[in-house]
């Protein structure tokens, strides 16, 4: 009787695995590109957001972010209460200038979990304002990024490992949390 009963178990499972799988109800990776991709930014973008995900697939681990040259702030975790957070953010400063590529972000952005642990959530691009000498704002895929004359930079968040509700490009991710874990 178990052999039968786990028979048609495993059945249904398979079954409703292949549901979730089509419906996309479910996702076994809380990192997985759903709510993320596709973006409605279009083919450009969300190769874009394949390609950055894919070069900073290694720096989920804090360790290999600093060995690669990005500076760990796990001191200072930014957040806009009631909008929601940022995170740690860790900076390249090998990377500040006036080039952009998508595959080398500026920033990566943490979120310290209930446990202790951090998760990469995204990464922010970023341009010295004294770096940048013309009159547009830089461009990466496909946005201008924002001027921040307080902290002297020029910006753009994308949320590539962790889907925001406000947006993929939005500032403030209300998912995520500053505070004690």
């Amino acid at each position: 009787m178990y052999q039968i009963v786990g028979k048609r178990l495993g059945a249904a499972l398979l079954l409703f695995g292949s549901v979730v799988l089509m419906t996309g109800a479910a996702s076994a990776d809380p990192q997985s590109s759903e709510g993320i991709l596709p973006s409605a930014f279009g083919e450009d973008v969300d190769r874009d957001v394949e390609r950055v995900r894919k070069a900073t697939e290694t720096f989920k681990s804090l360790d290999k972010a600093a060995a690669a040259g990005y500076t760990p702030d796990i001191a200072h975790c930014v957040d806009n209460p009631p909008h929601g957070a940022m995170g740690y953010h860790h900076d390249n400063p090998a990377l500040m200038d006036a080039r952009l590529d998508v595959k080398r972000p500026e920033i990566l952005v943490y979120e310290r979990l209930p446990g202790g642990e951090y998760r990469l959530n995204g990464v922010e691009y970023i341009v010295p304002l004294s770096a940048w000498k013309r009159d547009e704002p830089p461009r990466i895929m496909g946005q201008s990024l924002k001027r921040a004359e307080s902290l002297g930079i020029w910006y753009l968040h994308v949320w590539v490992w962790h889907a925001n509700p406000n947006g993929l490009f939005a500032d403030w991710n209300p998912d995520v949390k500053c505070g004690e874990t």
